[in-house]
């Protein structure tokens, strides 16, 4: 029986933690891809609700976090593409 792997477990610590929930989150509500700047519009969005503020760098912020998690982010037309997907079994 193969053991699947919780991709969140092992980053706890990292400071960008929820912000990468919230962008797997946003990417899974639209059928796992979207477009960069839609992801970002959703993620304050998200903030927004939960009644927390949104910084002016969000944007830079999620690009972080789309770089730093490449083993649960990937750009399915290739590097230069603004969209983004979420790797299989990372939601």
């Amino acid at each position: 029986m193969a053991q699947t792997r919780n991709p969140w477990s092992v980053r706890k610590n990292d400071p960008l933690e929820q912000l990468a929930q919230d962008v797997a989150a946003v990417l899974k509500s639209m059928g796992g891809s979207a477009h960069q700047a839609v992801v970002v519009d959703c993620v304050a969005a998200l903030k927004r609700q939960r009644g927390e503020s949104v910084a002016g760098d969000l944007a830079a912020r999620i690009v972080e976090v789309f770089e730093r998690y490449r083993d649960l982010f990937f750009r399915p037309f290739g590097e230069g593409s603004m969209r983004w997907a979420l790797a299989p079994g990372a939601a």
